[in-house]
């Protein structure tokens, strides 16, 4: 089985590594690098509320504003750097830019509200207890229910689109949404306010109903009917094909569930997250370094996309650090959770933070403004193919913090 394969090799591998001021010198080594890049990144941002995403195809330094799906991970990256350093100056660098995200708390538009104010403002109120946060969280809550249904009994992820192939949605949800409902059980704790709980709850049981295959791997996007909340049809939008598995979207799967246990302490959602746990690190075209593919079916004659036609022969079978990243830190939290797994969880997690840190890292020579190197973005609409990613650098740190804090 592959659980005890990884387990043997991560046992060699930290026989290797040595004692826990090995570990500690690994996790400081990784925060310096980190250090150094995010700091040449702040140097090139503008004051002007953009924030850097990924490079673009020139070279040069991509940013965003703060509508953004990925606008909270620069800030989140920073406050993890605070916690790992214990420096004023990440405090300092980490409220500035959190600062820009304000307007965020009372944004609908689309269901990322957790993702932007989770990793910012989350982060913020965990390491500080700033005041002010707090009420920032529970508007962002309150603005990503507006976008809950009683009908589809789900939070819906984007306004309208549609498939490559032509098909039209009326109601999308997709799996990264599982990664939303921190902000909601959050501000429930803040509140007092049970309807954000609720709503969690309600939207990863849906999720565990429509999402997931016999063998616990997941679609994309699920798409159903406003008016009955029945399921239209189930479709991929960033994977290679409607029925292969997407890597990023199981590692969101993994997390999401993951923090509903921790949450709720549901025995269901425990089992989702040990069975794609499992989907994950059993899956035969998993590499033997647990940096996934970006699709676990990629060129697999039998996922074949209706749409090929227009997506380039994808001869290189690019890896996503960001979908390893979400896996480690996930597979982190899980190995306290599991009654089971604990440790082969963390066995994993701990390889995949050596695999990322031994051949993922960016090249300061020619990316200073990244921490890893070799995400993908979305393959199918030929955006962000093999470049640093900030997703990618926030998971990395937040799983070194969790690694670090578990070890200590």
């Amino acid at each position: 089985m592959r659980l005890k394969m990884i387990l043997g090799m991560a046992i060699v591998l930290l026989s290797v590594a040595g004692c826990s001021d090995k570990k500690g010198a690994f996790i400081q080594e990784n925060v310096d690098f980190a250090g150094s890049q995010l700091e040449k990144a702040l140097d090139a941002i503008p004051e002007d509320g953009r924030l850097p995403r990924s490079i673009r195809k020139n070279g040069e330094l991509g940013t965003v504003g703060p509508y953004d799906w990925t606008s909270g991970f620069f800030p989140g990256s920073l406050w993890y750097l605070y916690e790992l350093t214990g420096n004023e100056q990440w405090r300092t660098t980490a409220e500035r830019t959190t600062k820009w995200l304000e307007p965020i708390q009372y944004y609908t538009d689309n269901h990322d509200v957790g993702f932007m104010l989770s990793c910012s403002y989350g982060n913020g109120l965990r390491l500080t207890n700033n005041a002010d946060y707090k009420q920032v969280l529970i508007n962002g809550a309150e603005s990503l229910c507006t976008r809950y249904s009683d009908v589809t009994r789900s939070i819906k992820s984007w306004n309208g689109g549609g498939t490559k192939d032509g098909k039209r949605w009326q109601f999308p949800v997709i799996i990264d949404n599982m990664m939303n409902l921190d902000l909601l059980f959050e501000a429930s704790r803040l509140s007092g306010n049970d309807k954000y709980r609720k709503i969690a709850i309600t939207h990863a049981e849906q999720t565990m109903k429509n999402h997931f295959r016999e063998d616990y791997s997941s679609y994309h996007v699920v798409d159903y009917d406003t008016l009955t909340g029945a399921v239209r049809g189930r479709y991929t939008h960033q994977g290679y094909s409607h029925e292969s598995a997407w890597a990023r979207g199981q590692a969101w799967g993994l997390y999401g569930f993951t923090l509903c246990y921790r949450e709720t302490g549901d025995e269901r959602f425990l089992q989702y997250a040990e069975a794609i746990a499992s989907y994950v690190l059993n899956h035969p075209n998993m590499p033997e370094d647990l940096v996934p593919l970006w699709d676990y079916h990629i060129n697999d004659p039998a996922y074949v996309p209706s749409w090929l036609e227009k997506l380039p022969k994808l001869e290189k079978p690019w890896r996503d650090a960001s979908a390893a990243a979400v896996t480690a830190s996930a597979l982190l939290e899980l190995s306290q959770l599991s009654k089971k797994n604990g440790t082969v969880y963390w066995e994993a997690a701990e390889q995949i933070l050596f695999s990322l840190s031994s051949h993922y890292k960016a090249n300061p020579e020619k990316i200073p403004f990244f921490v890893l190197d070799h995400s993908v973005g979305n393959i199918p609409s030929h955006s962000e193919i093999d470049v640093p990613i900030n997703y990618a650098d926030y998971y990395f740190l937040e799983a070194l913090a969790r690694y670090k804090r578990m070890n200590n």
